[in-house]
């Protein structure tokens, strides 16, 4: 198979690299691990034979993440939502209004975030030796300490582009000393040894626990029981927390195998999965961030106005409303009263949306509550309804004048994304079991 040529997407300001091999009745888009390099992974048996197996039944979208391999080197960390935009660029880009996702390791969770977000253009979702966290806590044991995690760290900056990383991830992939010599270039094409540390320590960050559930689309979850990078345990909790999801467990001691037979038991089971369940299914549901605004005492100001003025006051803030709504890629739900419910497909975005109608509202001489979560919502038409919904609804009750409260789920979603935080502690939400934390935006 001749090496695709290499295109670019834009992603806002980001140029992103793409490749589309392939002539298959239906798309794949390949997330691939925390680096890549689109040409020269074609100099890489294990990577070639990978490629050329799943475009012998599909079209195969494969792209490097921005940061890393030909796409743009950009400042700090990523976010989940730069992350998506950039998987929905390339699809644009590609002319794909539908794709099966396959996302390996670092890929996965940005996989599962875009499945459940956009499940309108997600036919199927692989997930090959993921987890949906990938640091330590009290209710996620299966990870390295925070201690052996800067260890790892600082060897993988000094190994960095000699073939040592890759070999350590990948069982096989280095056989002779010309492997190596592949690998090691591999490495140093992908990104450089401090950009390899920074996309690695992000990754400790990670935890998308929470938007498990609302993923709909047909899931596939293959991990290797040996698995020193990421324990089968953690494979093992994707299967079990998105709903419907089929677990593939296969023998190797490595995060991945690159040895002929074992790379083609991974292979083969792709392929019976994508080709076995290709199939529509009904949007009723999607992940949103649910972000509701409410002019506090509305009635006080209106009786001290009088009608017309209030009105005129009022018709200024709902426009400022919709233009920060639409500035912030968001879509108006409904009205409520003296506010607005709105969706984005981006926690950050509706955050950021959330303070400019706050400011914008003192400019006018208001004071709002805004309340955001993010969560699973049934779509009824223009509507969206569920307890998603109606956990946003709650937070903003509890919310203070010109205060942006958020529940620590929109929190976990928005990392790297430079927003700050004060915690308001845990609160119970009127008609919510359990007791929810909940957490301020700083200004």
């Amino acid at each position: 198979m001749e090496v695709p040529p290499t295109r670019y997407a834009k992603s806002g300001d980001v140029n992103i690299a793409y490749q589309v091999v392939g002539e298959g009745p239906f798309d794949v888009v390949y997330a691939p691990g925390f680096i890549s390099h689109l040409e020269a992974l074609w100099d890489v048996p294990f990577f070639r034979g990978f490629a050329e197996r799943l475009a012998a039944f599909s079209r195969l979208i494969l792209f490097d993440k921005r940061g890393t391999g030909l796409s743009d080197r950009v400042g700090g960390s990523p976010t989940f939502e730069q992350r998506m935009d950039d998987i929905r660029a390339v699809m644009d880009a590609a002319g794909s209004d539908r794709a099966a996702l396959v996302g390996v390791s670092e890929g996965g969770p940005m996989s599962m975030l875009f499945s459940a977000t956009y499940p309108d253009r997600v036919s199927s979702l692989t997930l090959i030796g993921c987890g949906p966290r990938f640091s330590t806590a009290e209710d996620w044991p299966w990870a390295a300490t925070p201690e052996i995690q800067g260890k790892f760290l600082d060897w993988v900056e000094r190994h960095w582009g000699q073939g040592d990383v890759l070999s350590t991830f990948i069982d096989g992939i280095v056989e002779a000393e010309s492997d190596r010599t592949v690998i090691a270039r591999y490495e140093r094409f992908a990104a450089s040894p401090g950009a390899a540390r920074a996309i690695l320590a992000m990754n400790y960050d990670i935890d998308v626990r929470s938007i498990l559930s609302s993923i709909r689309v047909p899931t596939l979850v293959v991990h290797r029981t040996g698995d020193r990078i990421i324990p089968v345990a953690a494979g093992r909790y994707l299967a079990e927390h998105i709903p419907g999801a089929r677990l593939l467990e296969l023998p190797g001691d490595f995060h991945i195998s690159a040895r002929p037979e074992r790379a083609e038991e991974l292979s083969g089971a792709i392929e019976e999965f994508l080709t076995g369940t290709r199939h529509d299914h009904e949007i009723d549901r999607v992940l949103a961030t649910v972000l509701f605004t409410d002019i506090v005492g509305s009635t006080q100001r209106a009786s001290e106005l009088g009608d017309r003025k209030w009105r005129e006051l009022l018709d200024a803030h709902d426009r400022a409303v919709r233009k920060e709504i639409d500035r912030f890629r968001g879509r108006e739900v409904k009205t409520t009263g003296d506010g607005f419910l709105s969706a984005f497909d981006g926690p950050a975005r509706a955050i950021r949306c959330a303070r400019a109608i706050t400011e914008d509202a003192r400019q006018l001489g208001l004071e709002v509550r805004t309340g955001l979560h993010t969560g699973e919502c049934e779509v009824r038409g223009q509507d969206l309804a569920g307890m998603a919904v109606h956990i946003g609804a709650r937070v903003a009750a509890v919310a203070g004048p010109g205060e942006v409260l958020l529940s620590s789920t929109v929190k976990d979603l928005v990392v790297g994304s430079g927003l700050e935080f004060d915690e308001r502690g845990e609160r119970q939400l009127k008609g919510v079991p359990g007791t929810w934390k909940l957490f301020a935006v700083r200004s």
